[in-house]
This record gives structure tokens, C-alpha cells and sequence, in this order.
């Protein structure tokens, strides 16, 4: 029989909080939404992001090859003009980095009258990769939607199937787990209007039982982990 003992671990006497519940049927219409056409020989979503990125955009090969290619454009008389990207580029963000950098600064970008629309969805695909990566996602969402009171707040939906490759293909860049959809982007009403009915806001409990002001104790958690067996000396 194998022996435990018990191990004891401080943890946070506040509620936990849980990413929202979608359905694997809706997760499976937003991505349709996302990345499929809707008509036929009509472009999904994201796909003239990443047709623009294939044209016109050479993937990067290091810092070398960049000072290379710097130098030999000194020498160059003409260079092509690069068209803009799509209007959709100016209401995404892409990245775990981005996205929480973003969230973190949606309270002083509304003081501040900023031009850029707080979120109105957050998509991350949480298979795949650990929770340490993107675990933080819900108690950002929740406290950034509590910064804009009279709008809708954000959606955040995690993806449980994996994902990643799809959405890295639409949108032309080797990898990409998450995604931020800025309120107001162009041609993403059918989009986002079918996330807010299939998609609960993020419940952030413990937020009012701070407001309560009542005293809560220290939560320790009693843990049994197996002994592992005691090596012998060599003498």
C-alpha cells in the first residue's frame, strides 16, 4: 500500500473565477464564423487578413537576414508600395501579450477619451497548451468590463478542441492561440451578436464579496501526496 502524508498550501479564500460554459456546437458556429466563408465564393472573417500577410508581407528570417536585406535596399531606385491592410487589421489584436496588455490599459484608455474601441470578444484556444498561459484571461475580462459600465461587456470564449492551426491558416502567421475583437470592427455583427446570445458574460463573484467588506478567513487546503520511497546510501 502505498504511503501519503498530508501537505498543507495557502490558497485564496475568494471565489475562483471559471471561464464561461459554450457549447461544443456553438464553439463550432463561431468558428465556422470565424474562419470559414459564409456564401459561396465569399471570404471568411479573417481570411483577407492573411491573404494580405501572404502578399505582401515576407515571413521574417532573423535579425541577419533583415540587415542584409536593409543595406541592399540602399542600393535600391524603386520599391513596390505595399497597399494597406485590411480595415478589419485596425480592430485585432493577436497574442496572449497583446491581448493582456490591452485589457490592462482598457480603464485608462476610456479616462482618456482613447480612439480605440475596448473589446467586445476575447478567443482563445485553450487546448493544447498550459493553463499557466492563458489562466489569467477571465479575471482580466471581468475587471476590464466592470471599466466601461453601459456597454455590453467583453466575451471571453476558450476553445476546447484544438484550434490553433485553423486560425493560424486564416489568418496567414505560423501560430496564434488568442484573439481580440474590438467593438465596432467592420463586416463581425453576425459574429458578435451570436456570441453574446450563446455566450455568458464572465461571472466574477468574488468582486462583490470584496465590496462587502466582510472579514474572510484564510483558506488552507489539505492535501494527501504520495511518499516516495527513501533512496539508500551507497556507501
Amino acid at each position: 500500500m502505498d504511503r501519503k502524508r498530508t501537505v498543507h498550501q495557502l490558497d485564496t479564500p475568494y471565489s475562483t473565477v471559471q471561464w464561461p460554459q459554450v457549447s461544443h456546437e456553438d464553439q463550432e458556429t463561431i468558428l465556422e464564423l470565424l474562419c470559414s466563408p459564409w456564401l459561396t465564393n465569399s471570404s471568411s472573417l479573417l481570411s483577407p487578413l492573411g491573404h494580405h500577410r501572404r502578399s505582401f508581407i515576407s515571413p521574417s528570417k532573423g535579425k541577419r537576414a533583415k540587415r542584409r536585406k536593409r543595406k541592399g535596399a540602399e542600393t535600391d531606385t524603386a520599391v513596390d508600395a505595399v497597399p494597406p491592410a485590411p480595415e478589419l487589421a485596425k480592430h485585432v489584436d493577436l497574442g496572449l501579450a497583446s491581448i493582456s496588455r490591452s485589457l490592462e490599459r482598457i480603464p485608462a484608455e476610456i479616462s482618456d477619451e482613447s480612439p480605440l474601441e475596448p473589446y467586445a470578444v476575447v478567443f482563445v484556444a485553450r487546448s493544447g497548451q498550459p493553463s499557466a498561459f492563458h489562466s489569467h484571461f477571465p479575471q482580466m475580462v471581468a475587471v476590464a468590463s466592470k471599466s466601461v459600465p453601459g456597454r455590453q461587456p467583453i466575451r471571453l470564449v476558450g476553445f476546447s478542441a484544438a484550434c490553433e492551426e485553423r486560425l493560424s491558416s486564416s489568418l496567414g502567421i505560423p501560430r496564434v492561440s488568442s484573439i481580440g475583437l474590438r467593438e465596432g470592427a467592420p463586416q463581425t455583427k453576425a459574429l458578435v451578436e451570436f456570441v453574446r446570445e450563446h455566450v455568458p458574460p464572465v461571472d466574477m463573484s468574488w468582486f462583490q464579496e470584496v465590496k462587502g467588506g466582510q472579514f474572510i478567513e484564510t483558506k488552507i487546503n489539505a492535501v494527501e501526496v504520495p511518499v516516495g520511497t527513501k533512496k539508500q546510501k551507497i556507501c
